[in-house]
């Protein structure tokens, strides 16, 4: 039986993927020897993965022995970021790396290899819907974050500009309502590094809304249970639902929010503090990238004037009264489930005094009326007492240590 082999790839274009991961996808129509034509979907990371195989596999070709002899095409290796202008470059380097692949020599064009990369798979038949094209990012080959886990280009979410931003630093960068802007990574002390055309830079969270949805699925539900953290930093309330701390302080965050400013709990208080004054309790501080501000607070949400927001239904906060009750039932349902013995002893009573005090019955005196009561020490026997009520034994042995002393007198 005669091998089929590819004869001719075209690139369709390109989509978004949301599983396993958000991903981009190139779609290619592959046509065969048998006169079959057939839609696959692959990922720059895949085919450039399959490339340097390629080259592993033909070093002559590939020119690793002979730079004049190098007859295989070049593939340029995935960037980190990747905006409009250099995607659309790159479907044009995949286009004419798969038509450069087809005209090679048949020992190379007709291999295995080759064949597997454009054969149809499970999931090329049937793919998921696509989305709304966004931008790529892409992570070089020697980062550290280990390229060879990833199975395609991660995806940066797309947020909203609800507010007019103007930087303070060339660390930032300035925006306006109505941008969208491409996050790159959200630290939780509140600032945000993102991309916007060709800039990049850090912007407060608070500015930023998602598309989709108002409610903000990455930020969790308070935990009144608390998590332990110590004040590296002291911080003045300057609004009456903040707290005031020093710094050494143990307390416990009860709600981690994304415009940096945490719900934390000391005692039965509770307020707003800032969670890059925060260090987790018994853990060294790791490294992390954060504004170069340092110590730059970023701004509230309830604190952005004129905030134009496209959702009519916006995100609704808790206010301190609310976190202060509900905090408060936490800790009162949590007391009543420990155990009898691990309770105040202040607080038992023996079930008859409770039946007592249910039936309104009186307890018996108080603590001088028992003392009162108590019986009195009785006076020592003289010796004709206990002659005359002790053991026949007994008064022998008394008349024998007293019968010495009256011979003496």
């Amino acid at each position: 039986m005669e091998q089929v082999y590819v004869t001719r790839v075209e690139l369709l274009g390109f989509e978004r993927r949301v599983t396993p991961i958000r991903h981009y996808v190139y779609r290619l129509m592959v046509k065969w020897s048998d006169l079959s034509e057939k839609l696959i979907y692959r990922t720059y990371p895949e085919i450039h993965t399959f490339h340097k195989s390629l080259k592993e596999m033909f070093p002559i070709e590939a020119g690793q022995i002979e730079k004049r002899d190098r007859i295989i095409p070049s593939l340029p290796a995935p960037r980190w970021v990747e905006n409009d202008k250099s995607r659309e470059s790159k479907k044009s380097t995949v286009s004419e790396y798969c038509q450069a692949l087809i005209q090679l020599p048949p020992h190379i064009s007709r291999c295995s290899l080759l064949c597997l990369l454009f054969r149809v798979r499970p999931e090329d038949e049937n793919p998921t819907a696509p989305n709304a094209k966004r931008n790529v990012f892409f992570p070089k080959e020697n980062d550290k974050i280990g390229t060879h886990k990833i199975s395609g280009p991660i995806v940066l979410d797309t947020y909203r500009v609800i507010a007019d931003f103007t930087k303070t630093s060339k660390h930032e960068i300035n925006l306006h309502t109505g941008d969208l802007v491409e996050i790159v990574e959200k630290s939780p002390n509140g600032w945000w590094f993102c991309q916007f055309e060709s800039k990049h830079g850090w912007i407060p969270a608070s500015y930023l809304e998602p598309l989709d949805t108002p409610e903000e699925e990455e930020e969790a539900d308070p935990n009144y249970e608390g998590e332990l953290h110590v004040v590296t930093r002291s911080y003045k309330a300057e609004q009456d639902d903040e707290i005031s701390l020093e710094t050494g302080e143990t307390i416990e965050v009860i709600h981690k929010l994304l415009d940096g400013w945490w719900v934390v709990r000391k005692g039965e208080e509770t307020g707003h503090f800032p969670s890059m004054f925060l260090q987790i309790a018994g853990k060294k501080a790791a490294f992390e990238r954060t504004n170069p501000h340092g110590t730059k607070l970023p701004p509230r949400r309830s604190t952005i004037r004129n905030a134009k927001s496209i959702h009519s239904r916006s995100k609704q906060g808790l206010t301190q009264d609310a976190y202060r009750r509900n905090s408060r039932r936490y800790l009162q349902q949590k007391s009543s489930r420990l155990p009898e013995s691990r309770r105040p002893r202040s607080s038992t009573k023996s079930p008859l005094r409770e039946r007592a005090n249910i039936e309104n019955i009186p307890e018996s005196g108080s603590e001088t009326e028992q003392k009162k009561a108590a019986p009195v020490i009785p006076p020592r026997p003289t010796r004709e007492l206990i002659l005359e009520r002790c053991t026949d034994k007994t008064r022998k042995r008394v008349s024998l240590h007293s019968a010495p002393t009256a011979s003496v007198s």
